[in-house]
């Protein structure tokens, strides 16, 4: 079974919104924002030497109540020459995610208090945002993304934040496009998931052979007044580690799938937007960077697949 998480819309400037977009308040928070995470790993193959590598898949699944908001909607269009590394995604529609854990710790820095003793005591015993790195994925619908590493709460504070390593310390992290209709590899081999070794520039060339189920604003089969959008990518967790992550060393202990929505305010331009804020929790004002809304990621539920 999967995780599947259901985000709510952050109220803060809510009657503010419904307003600036000519709908009621009703109608945003009909808004539905389903993300469904799954810990899977590969196929043996070949060399009985050979692990399987462990994956996460988050699936999204977005469906707007009215064709008015629909069309205000900024959700770029799939563009495969569009694939690969961008910063600053988070100023348009973006889908997000958070990882927390031991190896993302261990991969980051040699804290003093780990998040195991965060969870022994509860998230609220301690300021978990100052003991745990962790790390923000950042995706655009039209296949752009990025990767971020955080060694404790917005630190490093630059911006653009600092972008993700793999074990090498020097290729950039990525993230995997699938579609529906596409077996779940973006590469040719027959595991399903790109080598471990695979440069930038062969994975968006891969990743760009997948387009995504929906491009652009579709009537919901199952209800004639909604619009239903998707995307989906997976994150190949040997990314953070030298080592072929094993079944007791997946180490990722807190999750938070979030989603930026924006909207034009007119038809004409898009100079003007609104940003509604979607997450299972919310701070107050939203703040997705802060660890004690995150959920504890149920590994266990994942691994009874």
């Amino acid at each position: 079974m999967s995780q599947t998480f259901h985000l709510c819309l952050a109220t803060d400037t809510l009657a503010a919104d419904a307003q600036t977009l000519g709908v009621t308040i009703e109608d945003l928070q009909s808004i539905q924002v389903e993300v469904i995470v799954t810990l899977a790993q590969t196929n043996q193959i070949a060399r009985s030497t050979q692990q399987p590598e462990w994956y996460l898949q988050l699936d999204y699944h977005i469906t707007l109540p009215l064709k008015s908001l629909a069309a205000q909607l900024d959700w770029p269009t799939w563009q495969p020459t569009q694939v690969g590394f961008a910063d600053y995604l988070w100023e348009q529609t973006c889908l997000e995610c958070f990882l927390a854990g031991g190896l993302i710790t261990d991969r980051l820095i040699d804290n003093s208090v780990s998040i195991n003793d965060a969870n022994e005591i509860g998230i609220d015993g301690v300021d978990a945002n100052k003991i745990s790195a962790y790390i923000e994925i950042n995706a655009s619908p039209d296949g752009r993304y990025a990767l971020y590493e955080f060694t404790s709460y917005r630190n490093p504070a630059t911006l653009p934040p600092t972008p993700l390593l793999q074990a090498d310390g020097q290729t950039r992290a990525f993230i995997n496009w699938t579609g529906s209709h596409c077996p779940l590899s973006n590469s040719s081999g027959s595991n399903g998931i790109a080598n471990n070794g695979t440069a930038n520039a062969e994975q968006n060339s891969l990743s760009a052979q997948i387009e995504p189920a929906i491009d652009s604003l579709t009537p919901n089969t199952s209800t004639a007044n909604s619009y239903l959008y998707k995307r989906s990518f997976t994150v190949p967790l040997s990314q953070l580690s030298n080592a072929k992550a094993v079944i007791n060393d997946i180490g990722i202990e807190y999750i938070h799938p979030c989603v930026i929505l924006r909207f034009a305010t007119t038809v004409s331009t898009r100079l003007g937007t609104t940003a509604l804020y979607f997450a299972p929790k919310h701070a107050s004002p939203p703040d997705f960077h802060n660890l004690q809304y995150w959920s504890i990621f149920d590994k266990q539920a994942e691994l009874a697949r």
